[in-house]
């Protein structure tokens, strides 16, 4: 029997284990399984705090910024029944799609709400879940948009749910200026996520 009700399709061991994570990894349980991985190196957490400030007018907007976005980095998510756990590197929703209580202070430490983009910071260790498990999960938790950032190979995928299946937008490599839905009113420059 599972040993937490709020988890209901999750084996003892697996919740018992995702549970009782060492704080220096990050607990996800993706298909039922329990998957443990070390926090981000150096590399990977640069990428990912670079692009949080860079999407900043979307979430934080200014002036004439576009705004209309909630963005938030390494959230829990508990999507789907069983729940899947996962944690993004970034992900938005969309305003209007948020409710008022989203960010109250007895709201739960993990959010149910699919959002509508995730962006994932690739490493040898997570690459494999971010592509297969968590892509699964994305999809059918209807996720629009997903951007896969390699900083060890200088790309970024982008890719939009069309139906049942995720499609490859386009691929960013280098140094390239990067114009990318659902963000393209902003120019990202890929040199910033792999430069001091």
């Amino acid at each position: 029997m599972p040993t937490n009700p709020e988890l209901p399709g999750l084996a003892a061991e697996v919740v018992d284990g995702y549970l009782h994570a060492p704080p220096t990894m990050v607990a996800e349980v993706i298909d039922g399984a329990l998957s443990l991985l070390p926090r981000p190196r150096r590399q990977h957490a640069h990428a990912a705090g670079r692009l949080f400030g860079a999407l900043g007018p979307y979430s934080n907007p200014r002036g004439g910024d576009p705004g209309g976005w909630l963005i938030l980095p390494e959230p829990e998510l508990h999507l789907g029944p069983r729940p899947d756990i996962v944690v993004p590197d970034l992900c938005g929703w969309r305003r209007e799609r948020i409710p008022d209580d989203f960010l109250a202070d007895d709201a739960p430490a993990h959010i149910e709400l699919a959002p509508d983009w995730v962006c994932e910071v690739l490493s040898p260790r997570t690459e494999a879940n971010d592509r297969a498990g968590k892509m699964r999960i994305n999809r059918r938790e209807r996720v629009g948009h997903v951007w896969l950032l390699s900083p060890s190979e200088r790309t970024l995928e982008v890719y939009r749910l069309l139906g049942e299946l995720y499609v490859l937008v386009e691929v960013f490599e280098g140094d390239a200026e990067v114009r990318a839905e659902p963000f393209a009113e902003t120019a990202l420059m890929l040199s910033a996520f792999w430069s001091l």
